[in-house]
């Protein structure tokens, strides 16, 4: 590459390649830009992490790209947790961009949904918390975030109002409908629109149903949103 110069430069290591998600039924792919993610979505879980959903209103955090598993098979249990948790998520893809978007800019930025685990250590999270410090390492390390491959979005059906389930070992314990979201898919890339610039390849991670719990090695999660993507992953 050249500088402002008209210098060659050179990397002082080879970059690493981009991450990639599978495009369901094709032979594309979709390249990952940065990864966002709203917590505290559903009143329901708002409260059974004991808190008042009409006074904590949902917050947005990122996690590192690098960080992110792709499709089914096994996933590495984290290191500095004992209390590792699950999250059931929509994710949304998006194949546009921009800033202060209005709703019918964020519709057709918006390429695909896929199925995905926000993975949490909940007791460095209880942690931080009570230190009242960020609480980025409980949710950014490595393998803390998995996505299916992402379904189209006009073969998605309606993921506005459609099943979330998730059962561990074949017992469910997520079982709720993206309707409860208090920030919607749309309403919640509007308002990120008004904080970021949205881009291309950008994910939204769009938040968790009540029933989330503790995982160890050897469990193995299923993950079924309805009409967009199935994802099963075990603990190793």
């Amino acid at each position: 590459m050249d500088d402002k110069k008209g210098v060659m430069m050179s990397l002082i290591f080879e970059a690493a390649e981009p991450t990639t998600i599978p495009v369901q039924d094709t032979n594309s792919v979709f390249p990952v830009n940065r990864i966002f993610c709203i917590g505290k979505n559903y009143a329901d879980h708002v409260r059974e992490m004991g808190s008042d959903p009409s006074d904590t209103p949902p917050c947005i955090f990122m996690k590192p790209t690098d960080c992110l598993v792709v499709g089914n098979g096994d996933l590495p249990y984290p290191s500095a947790t004992e209390d590792l948790h699950y999250e059931g998520e929509l994710v949304v893809a998006l194949s546009r961009g921009g800033k202060d978007l209005d709703r019918a800019a964020v519709e057709e930025a918006i390429f695909g949904y896929a199925a995905g685990l926000d993975m949490t250590r909940r007791d460095v999270q209880a942690d931080l918390k009570e230190r009242r410090l960020p609480w980025d390492m409980a949710k950014s390390f490595d393998g803390c975030a998995v996505v299916s491959a992402i379904r189209p979005k006009s073969d998605a059906g309606n993921p506005h109002a459609t099943n979330l389930k998730l059962s561990v070992n074949g017992t469910v314990r997520q079982d709720d409908t993206t309707a409860k979201m208090i920030w919607p898919v749309v309403d919640a890339l509007v308002h990120l629109s008004t904080l970021i610039e949205l881009k291309p390849g950008d994910l939204l991670f769009t938040g968790t149903p009540e029933g989330v719990g503790q995982v160890v090695r050897g469990d193995r999660m299923d993950l079924a949103i309805a009409d967009v993507a199935e994802l099963s992953v075990t603990l190793t």
